[in-house]
């Protein structure tokens, strides 16, 4: 078993929290609050911002030219691959993204965040167990509920999951996984077991996330409110 196996499987619980959140459970029966899921896409929006920048941190913390390139690539999958579906999305609900990240944080997205970002200046090794909990996540339990629900399909979350469930995301998780894997390899064990507690902190925080996400904000109905008198 490779590390990042180790990683998944140590933390598959804390991912099965979440496929049972009360959000996912509801857009996958489709009975999701639109308010709900509209401010999951503006939370969302806050979080990549900051998540682009655990790579910038990648970027920055290593010397060797292919990791260089390899963590650019990753941000910039995050800043374009992740970004049309959700522009789309705040699109329809009358949002503009530059307004929409002139909005704070919620309390779960920023300790999450801060976490990543504090972690990422780590190292390498650690950068990459900060950020892949949100991506490899994703892809499991989106294919779950693709699996579980089928007629997701004919729903008005389907563009989201259909992002994460489909067979050219697994091929991009696969090569963060053997990046993860590569620059694990050989480390000492205090680093291996830092390494690992990342990867599950980052497990616990996503499940924050989602648990948040059951609640809408306070704010982003006077936003829409403004957009809409501009």
């Amino acid at each position: 078993m490779n590390f990042v196996d180790i990683c998944i499987a140590d933390s598959l619980s804390i991912w099965e929290e979440c496929l049972g959140s009360e959000f996912l459970v509801k857009m996958a029966d489709g009975t999701l609050d639109r308010a709900c899921f509209r401010d999951y896409i503006v939370d969302d929006s806050l979080y990549l911002r900051q998540y682009a920048k655990v790579f910038a941190w990648g970027i920055i913390g290593t010397e060797d030219p292919e990791a260089m390139r390899t963590f650019y690539s990753f941000l910039s999958f995050v800043n374009e691959g992740e970004g049309s579906t959700r522009l789309q999305y705040l699109e329809k609900f009358g949002l503009a993204d530059e307004q929409v990240q002139k909005l704070p944080q919620r309390p779960e997205n920023k300790a999450y965040t801060d976490y990543m970002l504090t972690a990422s200046q780590e190292g390498a090794a650690e950068c990459m167990m900060a950020s892949l909990p949100c991506t490899l996540s994703y892809g499991w339990i989106f294919s779950r509920i693709l699996r579980d629900h089928p007629e997701i399909r004919d729903t008005f979350y389907w563009p989201m999951v259909r992002d994460y469930a489909e067979k050219s995301y697994a091929e991009i998780c696969q090569r963060w996984v053997d990046f993860g894997n590569k620059v694990c390899q050989g480390l000492p064990q205090y680093r291996l077991d830092r390494c690992l507690e990342i990867f599950r902190e980052c497990s616990k925080l996503e499940l924050g996330f989602w648990e948040m996400s059951k609640v809408p904000r306070t704010d982003t109905e006077c936003l829409i409110m403004r957009q809409s008198e501009m």
